[in-house]
């Protein structure tokens, strides 16, 4: 009560608990009605929710509507924290049907293995949406390779199996994975997808391409990244390697990147079903790795090197829907 007082007499400090108020009550006025776009905007009530709590209800003082912000999970019925959890160890190793079993351990409200899924591949698709916009800052050698998979067609084994590829790059500096896609071959227009990624997120800072011997890599490098009239030469220079089997010369950080993605993709007994789902699985495994899981090499996430994005709290995948969502 004293200090109440005391903060009621000062005038520099009461200017300054105004200050705050109206900042406060301008960061209400930001918000803008999703019917006629007003912003105009009040709280009005709590909505209470089953499994997610009490979510804030606002109300447009122009046209009457009511309405709650869209944090990324509108219309969930189930916590932020459970499906964040849900996404996390699937990605660090657990089957859907595994992921299950460990919710209904700590959750009263238990979600079914097709949910969780379902969760894996809509929160994939957002925050890549959000961080394949990020600009990089990376070294001067990028090193691409790709990995052989075989997708099943459908649950029925009759269809039978089609042999695709995962096509990735990545910075041998920061150990970012810069540029990733599942395609249905290898073909040098799929290869110049990939590539057309790197240098949009990179820029001129890559000046040497590594790859294995792959024919389609050659001329779709210097297709992309040009030729420099100048000084006589391709803007990148292609490391063209050749692995022998016999003296065991291969690349080493996508080689490394790569026994990760075996690890956990092999325990999911191939892919099936779309070539879309299976690349939002891996697109999400790309988010794990740049943003979420620590890497020995570099003692932190690649995306601290490379990139100027802040992360602050533990639950990293939370923050980044909530990024995603806002920046969508």
């Amino acid at each position: 009560m004293l200090l109440y007082k005391v903060i009621l007499h000062d005038r520099k400090v009461y200017i300054l608990l105004i200050t705050i108020y109206s900042m406060t009550k301008q960061s209400n006025t930001k918000i803008n009605c999703p019917n006629c776009k007003a912003e105009n905007i009040k709280k009005d009530g709590l909505r209470i929710t089953e499994n997610r709590g009490k979510i804030q209800r606002f109300k447009c003082r122009e046209c009457s509507k009511r309405f709650v912000l869209d944090d990324g999970f509108f219309r969930m019925r189930n916590s932020p924290l459970k499906i964040t959890q849900s996404v996390d160890l699937f990605y660090r190793g657990a089957s859907t049907r595994g992921v299950q079993g460990h919710l209904a351990m700590f959750f009263p409200h238990n979600a079914s293995n097709v949910s969780v899924y379902n969760w894996v591949i809509k929160y994939s698709k957002m925050i890549s949406k959000f961080t394949n916009k990020l600009k990089l800052r990376v070294g001067q050698e990028a090193q691409t390779d790709e990995i052989e998979y075989h997708r099943r067609k459908s649950d029925k084994a009759k269809l039978g199996a089609e042999k695709n590829f995962f096509i990735d790059s990545i910075d041998t500096e920061t150990r970012f994975m810069i540029s990733a896609e599942y395609m249905k071959t290898r073909s040098c227009r799929d290869i110049k997808a990939v590539m057309n990624r790197i240098k949009d997120r990179t820029g001129e800072q890559v000046k040497v391409m590594t790859t294995d011997g792959w024919n389609a890599y050659t001329n779709t490098i210097k297709k992309v990244f040009g030729y420099n009239n100048k000084l006589g030469k391709y803007n990148v220079f292609h490391n063209r390697n050749v692995c022998i089997k016999d003296e065991g010369n291969f690349n080493h950080p996508i080689e490394r990147l790569h026994n990760n993605i075996r690890a956990r993709t092999k325990t999911m007994r191939g892919f099936h079903g779309s070539i879309s789902s299976a690349n939002a699985i891996l697109k999400g495994f790309e988010v794990y790795y740049n943003f979420i899981n620590k890497q020995q090499a570099i003692k932190c996430c690649p995306y601290e090197l490379a990139t100027d994005l802040k992360l602050t709290q533990n639950n990293k995948w939370l923050e980044l829907i909530n990024l995603s969502n806002l920046l969508k």
